[in-house]
């Protein structure tokens, strides 16, 4: 029996509203970033010895680490992921990394570190200060932990090894685990959506 036109025409419209249904639906699961603080204020000095502050990355989207550089342990993995994403993230993006061993990581040693991993000056920051502006920063500005006491040979500084997704306004948007390949490829859509805000 042959069905009616209006028939017909009824149930392309049905599945054609299911099938916007379920891509609407689909779209509202993704959560957008949380917010999950505002970096402080700070001013530090970058490997090349000039000042940089927090205002010097207003209306950039970044993303930060806390390594040093005569670490053995979790740091080289965590610079190799930090190089692989300067390569991977548009231009804009800028990549911060801090030092949590200042006694040692002056701006000359954290720039020899810096030119062996191939980091773009313009782009990728190593930054240096006090003891205490930087425990300060990574533990009250950024939630991370860190720790010169508790450390082991190959890592005698206990720090965090998350990097760290920082919007345009300041505000920590997102943690990977900077040492895992699969959560470190997560930045890339996650900048994009930022980018696009």
């Amino acid at each position: 029996m042959k069905m009616p036109h209006w028939t017909a025409m009824a149930a392309i419209l049905l599945v054609l509203s299911a099938s916007v249904a379920a891509i609407i639906v689909d779209s509202t699961q993704s959560d957008p970033l949380s917010e999950l603080g505002t970096v402080p204020d700070f001013t530090l000095v970058e490997r090349n010895g000039r000042t940089v502050a927090r205002s010097d990355f207003d209306g950039k989207v970044w993303v930060a680490d806390f390594i040093f550089t005569n670490c053995a342990g979790t740091c080289p993995l965590m610079t190799e992921q930090m190089s692989e994403l300067q390569f991977v993230l548009p231009d804009e993006v800028r990549l911060v990394s801090f030092t949590v061993d200042p006694a040692r990581d002056t701006p000359m040693v954290l720039s020899s570190y810096a030119d062996s991993h191939q980091a773009d000056s313009d782009r990728w920051y190593f930054l240096t200060g006090s003891r205490e502006e930087l425990y300060t920063l990574a533990r009250e500005g950024f939630h991370l932990a860190v720790d010169d006491t508790l450390g082991t040979e190959a890592e005698p500084i206990a720090h965090s090894s998350r990097f760290v997704l920082v919007d345009r306004q300041g505000t920590i948007r997102q943690y990977y685990d900077g040492t895992d390949t699969a959560e470190v490829s997560r930045i890339e859509d996650d900048v994009r959506g930022l980018l696009s805000e």
